[in-house]
């Protein structure tokens, strides 16, 4: 349960973004970036949990992954204080082998990571007003750092986990080299022009429909548990993260 003094933490930011007038597609933006956080979250939540390969990684390499999970669930938080509502979809489904296999995972955060991004921009593009705009932005230059995270750690996987990964597969479908982790010039859009691209990508993780057609292993089902993040940088900041 997620206590109510940290989401006090928000409300300056909170009001901010309802000073600005939050209109009908702007809640459907952030209702769309809820269901990537809570996903993200339930994602690092048990890659940190359940997944061996995370064990032998090192003590640095776990902060990251630790860090980010952090940061997910306060952006989630954020969102759902703007929106009053939580994610639509909390119980989540992968592909086989997405916490045993140091490739399918990683892959797939690279994969999730590359969405979220695209997600943000859609929001840089179409919120109705600046704070938004901006909170947007700024989103997604953490989720930017979580995409080459992963690439950086492709890397770090130990051979008893099948490493070091030379290749990740993202949302381009593409399979791509882990040499440089940094290797966009700018972010990949992935061409959607509105927010209903990201809930479609997103579908096969949330709908057991959909993953079944996509050859998710839909005889596990993850729930999203939310929690109180220890907030990555000081409270004075978030207080500002909308305006």
């Amino acid at each position: 349960m997620v206590s109510t003094t940290a989401l006090g933490a928000f409300a300056p930011a909170i009001a901010a973004a309802k000073s600005g007038g939050v209109k009908k597609g702007d809640v459907e933006i952030l209702v769309a970036a809820q269901i990537a956080e809570a996903l993200a979250v339930t994602t690092y939540t048990n890659i940190i949990n359940t997944s061996p390969f995370f064990t032998r990684l090192a003590d640095d390499d776990k902060g990251y992954l630790e860090a980010a999970r952090q940061e997910e669930m306060s952006h989630y938080l954020l969102e759902e204080g703007v929106t009053k509502k939580r994610s639509p979809f909390t119980t989540f489904y992968y592909p086989p082998k997405m916490f045993t296999d140091a490739q399918t995972t990683m892959s797939t955060l690279v994969t999730l990571e590359d969405a979220f991004i695209a997600a943000y921009l859609v929001g840089v593009r179409d919120f109705s007003n600046a704070n938004l705009r901006v909170t947007a932005a700024r989103i997604m230059g953490i989720e930017s750092d979580h995409r080459t995270l992963a690439r950086v750690l492709g890397s770090d996987i130990s051979p008893t986990d099948g490493g070091p990964l030379e290749t990740l597969t993202g949302a381009q479908g593409t399979a791509e080299s882990v040499d440089p982790p940094n290797n966009n010039g700018y972010e990949r859009t992935l061409k959607w022009t509105n927010i209903k691209s990201a809930v479609k990508a997103l579908t096969p993780f949330a709908s057991p429909a959909a993953a079944a057609k996509a050859g998710f292993d839909t005889t596990k089902a993850y729930k999203f548990e939310p929690f109180t993040p220890k907030l990555p940088q000081p409270l004075g900041e978030f207080h500002s993260f909308l305006g």
